[in-house]
């Protein structure tokens, strides 16, 4: 299975851009990449003109220069303050520009400077840029399918910085529901993000492993399991034993339901005082547990280095941080013997770190897990947990009480640790109605998607492995539907919309990635007519062939993925990136009457056929971000 998300090349790694060594040199300006980034070339020629026109720092004007709706880009004048009528300083600095490799004119309108870009360079640097970064010598290449791995849009911004992120975090013998699918698809591609920042990615599970379910878990086992089930399918079977048990749990007749009860409180005690017997169950129902999740996220395309989980926090990082809380101002016993720690002052209420009869609570593992991390991976510069909105609270607390503690990388301005919330789910349930379970929703989108397949014969024959192909797409529809709109807000789930393969759907992205794949295959089979494009010296395409004002926009949209990459980091939205996809295949699709390949004289399909393959590119690195495989045919 492809990698999530390329490696980002140094800048020696891959071959470099050509047309940037012919260009009139530019300053270094901070956070500037003009071999990774096509439009940082213009900014900085814009800012230039602006500095010297205007009498400003270049460095204030680069911070000024915004998309444009008149022109390419725009800079506002009355942001500088000058002295003067901005109207007039907006004149003069437009009569004094002259057109140059970077910039074709500057119109004044009112107070506002409007740029447009020469359309030649745009073209060219764009296309040099997406090909270098991934078909260039040094360009990463995916371990198993051996394929180059679009890595334009990434940078170095991280490098050197350590993230670790927490998400999924599924409970033991309860249902992978709608929540955690959720979790474990915002937290994937975040984690991507980052990576593709520069930053070095810890991806951590944080397993609801340990607690009195797990009592109950046992004395259920006892009356209900069957190891054969187990082995088959742990998460499902464990979680058929839990609803049985739980049920007997409840029963009032000869208190039969409260010594349920106490049997699983002692049995969980048993697993506090390290009992052999207790944690042998234990652990078995763990690691199968673990092994089905693996094949289930494997299926997602998900990856995590570290499976970690409440029982994992360790007793000797507990104990520190009682001790520590214990003596601690903000700390007291209540008269029933639990310990509270009042957050009341903060606006953030009362909360329990520890029960009377001395055994800690889900935000005391918190706690502890949180300095055991730290010390674990050798600090790091950033911690995500990314938990459902539900836990807003929770997670804020839990900051809060870091930060008293004194942990200096838990102090509110060093901005280390993060909540990135979400909303739910409505509606989520099988097409039958029945309780909710991850594989359940991805065997019947994959169901659907390969009925859907069957009904063109002639594909359907072409493609290598159906049932994988049917399954990739259904797996496409739920994420896509699950991230289109911003991460905070609630969404329906939507069967009939979700599995459709016209608007703004995961299928519709597939079908647009094949097309795009399909659209060289055709031209190197027209007239006999060979394109190799892959091995062809970029230098020798002649873009200038390229002069239709949409195959422009279209250009303009590829330069600007980079730029959606950091701002998609900078906010923890998937959504932006998924935003990106639907205008980026909007406009291709607007395209395909203008930008005929086959049958065209050489030059002119060679030059088209060169930006519908940067096009195919750039979808397909936009897609792996989302933890998405790009398929070539469907």
């Amino acid at each position: 299975m492809p990698s999530a998300v390329a490696l980002v090349p140094s800048p020696e790694s891959f071959n470099g851009v050509p047309l940037l060594s012919q260009l009139p040199p530019l300053p270094q300006l901070e956070g500037i990449d003009y071999r990774r980034s096509p439009l940082d070339s213009f900014k900085v020629a814009i800012a230039q003109h602006a500095s010297t026109a205007l009498g400003v720092d270049i460095e204030k004007a680069l911070e000024a220069v915004g998309i444009g709706k008149v022109g390419d880009f725009t800079v506002a004048v009355p942001r500088f303050r000058l002295p003067g009528k901005p109207n007039d300083l907006a004149e003069k600095a437009a009569k004094d520009f002259e057109p140059n490799a970077y910039l074709a004119k500057v119109e004044a309108k009112g107070a506002f400077l409007h740029y447009f870009l020469n359309t030649s360079t745009v073209t060219k640097l764009t296309l040099q840029t997406i090909h270098a970064m991934t078909h260039g010598n040094g360009a990463p290449v995916d371990e198993e399918t051996k394929q180059p791995l679009p890595s334009y849009g990434s940078n170095r911004s991280g490098d050197g910085k350590r993230m670790v992120i927490d998400f999924s975090s599924p409970n033991i013998a309860k249902p992978f529901h709608a929540g955690h699918l959720r979790s474990t698809i915002i937290g994937a591609s975040i984690a991507n993000l980052y990576q593709a920042n520069g930053w070095e990615v810890v991806r951590l599970n944080y397993l609801g492993d340990w607690g009195k379910q797990f009592g109950l878990l046992a004395v259920g086992w006892k009356l209900f399991g069957d190891e054969k089930k187990l082995e088959e399918d742990a998460v499902q079977h464990l979680f058929d034993v839990y609803v049985q048990i739980n049920k007997l749990g409840e029963e009032k007749e000869d208190n039969k339901g409260e010594k349920i009860h106490e049997e699983a409180r002692q049995y969980f005690k048993g697993m506090e005082d390290g009992d052999q017997e207790c944690l042998s169950y234990w652990e078995k129902f763990r690691t199968l547990s673990i092994k089905k999740y693996k094949e289930t996220y494997k299926r997602l395309n998900i990856n995590f280095d570290v499976y970690s989980g409440e029982s994992q926090v360790s007793k000797e990082y507990l104990k520190d941080a009682l001790d520590q809380l214990r003596g601690a101002d903000f700390v007291s016993k209540e008269e029933n013997g639990a310990t509270l720690i009042d957050l009341s002052p903060y606006k953030l209420e009362k909360t329990m770190i520890e029960r009377k009869d001395g055994t800690p609570l889900y935000i005391t593992r918190d706690i502890a897990g949180a300095k055991q991390r730290w010390d674990t991976y050798g600090g790091f510069d950033k911690m995500i947990y990314v938990v459902a909105s539900q836990q807003d609270l929770h997670n804020a607390q839990l900051f809060k009480v870091l930060e008293l503690m004194g942990y200096p990388w838990a102090q509110k301005g060093e901005n280390r640790l993060l909540h990135v919330n979400f909303g739910m789910v409505l509606g989520m349930s099988t097409r039958k109605g029945t309780a909710v379970f991850l594989d359940t929703i991805l065997d019947e989108t994959k169901e659907k998607m390969h009925e859907v397949m069957k009904t063109n014969e002639t594909k359907y024959a072409q493609v290598q492995d159906p049932e994988r192909t049917a399954d990739i797409v259904g797996m496409t529809a739920v994420k896509i539907q699950d991230m289109s709109g911003k991460r905070i807000n609630n969404y329906n789930f939507d069967w009939s919309r979700m599995l459709s393969f016209e608007g703004d759907t995961g299928p519709y992205l597939q079908y647009n990635h094949v097309r795009l794949c399909s659209v060289e295959r055709k031209a190197k089979e027209a007239d006999g007519v060979e394109l190799p494009i892959q091995d062809l010296d970029m230098e020798s395409i002649n873009t200038d062939l390229i002069t239709e004002p949409k195959a422009r926009e279209l250009v303009l949209l590829l330069a600007s993925w980079p730029d959606v990459v950091k701002a998609a980091t900078r906010d923890h939205q998937p959504s932006t990136v998924v935003t990106f996809c639907f205008k980026l295949t909007h406009v291709v699709s607007s395209c395909w009457e203008f930008l005929l390949v086959k049958g065209q004289e050489k030059d002119v399909a060679l030059a088209r056929l060169w930006l519908f393959r940067c096009s195919k590119d750039v979808l397909g690195s936009a897609l792996r971000l989302l933890t998405i495989e790009p398929l070539e045919r469907m």
